[in-house]
C-alpha cells in the first residue's frame, strides 16, 4: 500500500553555505549559488551567453571605467538566505574592490542575468528575489528573443516598472543615464 509521504526540505543560512565552500564541500566548480536556502545548481554557460556576457562587459568598462566595479559572475549577498551569482553586476566605486566583504544590494548600481535556457528562472525566481532584496535596475538579456527586458522600482517582491526592448532601443542604466547602449550593441 502506497502512502504519501512528506518531503522536508533542508534550507541553508549564508553562514552555512559560506562555511561549506571553506570546507571545500561546494568550489567554485561546482556552478551553484544560494537562492532562498536552497543550493541551485547554475544552467551550464553556452558560447552566445558566454560571448554576451564579455560584450557587455567590454562595452560597460569602456564607458564606465573608474566609475564603478564590474563584477562579473561573482557572488551577492542578498537576504539572509541568498546568495546568488548574476551574469554582470554594477557596483558602487570602491578602492578596495569588496576585497574585506561581498556587496550587498545597497551596492547594486544594476544587476544583468544574461538568459538563453533560464529566462523563466531569471524572470520568475530571481527577479523576485532581486526585488525584495531591493535591487533597483534589473535587466535581463533574452538571447532567444533577441531582447532586453528591465525591471526597476522594487516594491514588495515585484518591480512596478517593467519594459521588453528589441533592436533599434536605446537603454542605460538608472544610476548612469550618461551611458546609453543600443539593444543591438548588447545583442552583436
Amino acid at each position: 500500500m502506497a502512502t504519501d509521504v512528506e518531503l522536508v526540505r533542508r534550507r541553508f543560512t549564508l553562514d552555512e553555505y559560506h562555511r561549506m565552500i571553506r570546507a571545500r564541500i561546494l568550489n567554485e566548480d561546482d556552478r551553484v549559488e544560494l537562492i532562498r536556502g536552497e543550493i541551485v545548481q547554475m544552467a551550464p554557460i553556452g558560447s552566445d551567453h558566454a560571448s554576451c556576457v564579455a560584450r557587455l562587459t567590454h562595452l560597460l568598462l569602456g564607458r564606465l571605467h573608474g566609475r564603478v566595479v564590474l563584477w562579473p559572475q561573482n557572488p551577492l549577498v542578498l537576504l539572509p538566505d541568498s546568495e546568488p551569482e548574476p551574469d554582470i553586476i554594477l557596483l558602487t566605486w570602491r578602492d578596495d574592490f569588496y576585497r574585506d566583504a561581498l556587496p550587498g544590494a545597497s551596492d547594486v548600481a544594476l544587476l544583468v542575468e544574461v538568459a538563453g535556457t533560464s529566462l523563466r528562472y531569471d524572470r520568475h525566481v530571481k527577479g523576485p528575489l532581486y526585488a525584495e532584496g531591493g535591487v533597483g535596475d534589473y535587466w535581463i538579456i533574452d538571447l532567444d528573443g533577441e531582447a532586453v527586458e528591465t525591471y526597476r522600482e522594487p516594491t514588495a517582491g515585484r518591480f512596478e516598472r517593467t519594459e521588453r526592448l528589441t533592436r533599434g532601443a536605446t537603454l542605460a542604466p538608472l544610476a548612469f543615464p550618461d551611458v546609453p547602449l543600443t539593444v543591438a550593441d548588447i545583442l552583436g
